[in-house]
């Protein structure tokens, strides 16, 4: 858990290097254009890098109840008993757009799910802890994206959803940009 959380803050000081950037170019100890160039350097590292870090690379460990994968921040494993969230992470490449289902449980250990292995280990999970809890006894939080991708639920969810994505991901983008290019003065 802790290296997911260093993981974690070295993206975000990666996004944020810019920022610090243009401090010191103000006060004349770098040249004029560092925050420009450190924010389209950041822009590539941490918006590569943030999605990566809980997602599995290597599968190796699997069972009824667990699923143990390797990720860029170590080795995680997610109890499929008592998973408390799953949604779906999507993001763009020039294949059209790529999906991760990132699975929280009671632990606090996140796992994005990328194999069709594992997804139909999560569902299955999903299926099970919707039909056997009680009543009054937390069920796991699954997104209506989530949901359909699972083929748990009608696929409009996921247009949706994916419409939004791309949405927020360009608007993001060009915002952090054109902050960027602002405080590097052109």
């Amino acid at each position: 858990m802790r290296r997911a959380r260093k993981g974690f803050g070295l993206a975000v000081t990666i996004l944020l290097l810019p920022f610090g950037g243009y401090g010191l170019a103000r006060t004349g100890i770098l040249p004029e254009g560092t925050p420009l160039v450190l924010g389209l350097l950041s822009l590539i590292v941490g918006f590569v890098l943030l999605p990566a870090l809980c997602e599995e690379r290597a599968p190796f460990l699997r069972s009824s109840s667990r699923l143990t994968a390797r990720t860029l921040t170590g080795e995680r494993s997610v109890d499929l008993n008592r998973i408390t969230t799953v949604r779906l992470l999507t993001t763009f490449s020039y294949g059209g757009p790529y999906r991760a289902l990132v699975v929280r449980d009671i632990h606090g250990v996140r796992l994005g799910i990328t194999t069709g292995r594992s997804r139909g280990m999560l569902r299955r999970a999903i299926e099970r802890a919707d039909s056997t809890a009680p009543r009054d006894a937390p069920r796991p939080r699954v997104s209506r994206a989530a949901r359909a991708h699972l083929n748990l639920a009608p696929r409009r969810g996921l247009i949706v959803h994916t419409v939004l994505a791309f949405l927020l991901l360009t608007v993001g983008l060009s915002l952090y940009m054109s902050v960027v290019i602002r405080l590097g003065g052109y």
